[in-house]
């Protein structure tokens, strides 16, 4: 499984970037592709991510209506749009994604979203 993550890169706060994973080497059907993130001494945690059977999305409070999480399933392709960037919102984002044998259960919050595979991660940083 690969997943090729682009798109970091230096925003100045209030702006915009677009993360894109495209996501290859497998045939499960059903899965849960998303987005972790780690900043510098804290713990990673979940940002967002998508199921590929009914397109539920999931997002941490902190990003909800600023990020948005959208895929491609044509092309096992997903993105996160992220608006009005805070400083806080600097990390490395690392894409990742679990299979299922069926359609993935749903869940109470992102926090329960754990991964299987990981990408390279993508640092995004949010400065003046």
């Amino acid at each position: 499984v690969q997943l090729q993550a682009s798109g970091g890169g230096l925003v100045q706060p209030g702006g915009s970037l677009r993360l894109s994973c495209a996501a290859s080497g497998f045939s499960w059907n059903y899965y849960r592709i998303g987005w972790f993130r780690q900043a510098p001494g804290k713990e990673r945690e979940g940002v967002s991510c998508i199921s590929s059977s009914d397109g539920s999305t999931y997002y941490a409070d902190s990003v909800k209506g600023r990020f948005t999480i959208s895929r491609d399933n044509g092309k096992n392709t997903v993105h996160l749009q992220m608006n009005s960037l805070k400083p806080e919102d600097a990390a490395v984002y690392y894409c990742a994604i679990r299979f299922f044998g069926g359609p993935a259960p749903p869940l109470t919050d992102i926090t329960e979203w754990k991964a299987d595979y990981w990408g390279q991660g993508t640092q995004v940083t949010v400065s003046s």
